[in-house]
């Protein structure tokens, strides 16, 4: 006899209920700047509190609750706990990467990335070669292409903060042969399901303000083992060694972990506790069923922009490389996203027009206040 296993619905109005935002507007923004839930909130604010009260007496069950959220990150990318270093934002976490890597030789990136991907690179006196999109997109062949006997990393983002678009790091993985695969998870991390080890990703950083929802001053960065043991890093702390409360001054005993690398002094306690408790939400939900409703969003909003006659610029005519992000043609972008403003739709100004973001905290009325709001502007202009 066959036991049916029901799936529980997912009440996504009481999920948008936990972000007061959405009270007042049809925040579609993410891709800038995530709004936090009352959750995250309260664990940054708890921190505080007892730092206010009490001073430091709750240090050692603060560094219990990092290595539980540092736990929660591994699995929630599939890693293991000593490839996982707590950064502030993304680009403390790629300059970590660079450290790893800064021998490998010559980097393959694109003209797409938004440029954390490629400074850090560019400051080691590492040179970067950015490849041109075609119809928007960044196509193996050419990734393949340009790999040469000078070039090592392949680093390019899960999704193009531009226009959206979305890679698969597994078909990065079947060609990158010696080549380290670096991905910069910034549009991708609390959107999209991120599984290290079966993309064969090598490197890894992400902020936690955007899609993850648990504001500025959070992120995380992965190394993988190999890679650890393959490298040191170039920055050390007083907690980056095997003793650090020895206070000892006549020997170096570096730990090989990603933390050792990263969390060089005391932490941002009130950044990780409102990770973790933004992470205890994805969780709740579920990574897959989050992908899916912000893809089935971002699949509204597209067929309301073309039915209304607005162009989309985000390459759409493969599903796969469909992201949560859409670029919209508008004339006079800064102009455009003021007045969006004042009608309470925020979105994000770009050269080519304006950014719409779909997350599962928003919802149908959302699209249609942005249509609405971007059809007053039309008549207007």
């Amino acid at each position: 006899m066959y036991r049916v296993i029901s799936t529980p619905v997912i009440d996504w109005n009481e999920i948008r209920k936990r972000f007061p935002v959405t009270e007042t507007v049809a925040y579609l923004n993410s891709a800038a700047a995530g709004p936090v839930s009352r959750a995250a909130r309260d664990a940054a604010l708890g921190y505080y509190e007892k730092m206010m009260r009490d001073g430091d007496v709750h240090w050692n069950q603060w560094l219990a609750e990092r290595e539980t959220i540092r736990n929660k990150i591994a699995r929630f990318i599939n890693a293991e706990p000593d490839e996982i270093g707590l950064t502030t934002n993304t680009s403390s976490g790629m300059n970590v990467i660079v450290d790893a890597l800064e021998d490998r030789g010559e980097v393959i990136s694109s003209i797409l990335e938004f440029p954390v991907t490629t400074l850090p690179w560019m400051n080691r006196r590492i040179p970067v070669h950015p490849l041109s999109p075609v119809n928007g997109e960044v196509r193996i062949e050419d990734v393949r292409g340009a790999m040469t006997e000078s070039t090592g990393v392949i680093a390019l983002s899960h999704v193009q903060f531009s226009n959206g678009f979305r890679i698969d790091p597994r078909e990065l993985a079947e060609i990158k042969g010696s080549h380290a695969l670096v991905i910069n998870a910034a549009q991708s991390a609390g959107v999209f399901q991120i599984d290290v080890k079966r993309m064969q990703i090598d490197a890894l950083c992400a902020t936690g303000h955007k899609w993850m929802l648990a504001g500025y001053g959070s992120g995380f960065v992965y190394l993988s083992r190999e890679l650890l043991y393959q490298t040191h890093s170039r920055t050390l702390g007083w907690l980056s060694v095997e003793d650090p409360f020895a206070g000892r001054n006549n020997e170096l005993r570096p730990r090989h972990d990603a933390a050792a690398r990263v969390e060089l002094g005391c932490p941002h306690f009130a950044g990780i506790f409102a990770l973790g408790a933004a992470l205890n939400l994805i969780d709740e939900i579920g990574i897959a069923n989050i992908q899916e409703r912000a893809l089935e969003l971002n699949r509204t909003l597209t067929s309301r922009l073309e039915e209304s006659g607005w162009r989309v610029l985000s390459p759409l005519k493969n599903e796969n490389t469909r992201s949560a992000e859409t670029l919209v043609q508008v004339d006079q972008p800064a102009a455009a996203v003021h007045q969006l403003f004042r009608r309470g739709v925020i979105v994000t100004e770009k050269p080519e027009g304006i950014r719409v973001a779909t997350h599962f905290f928003n919802n149908e009325d959302d699209i249609e206040r942005l249509m609405a709001a971007l059809s007053e502007i039309r008549r207007v202009t």
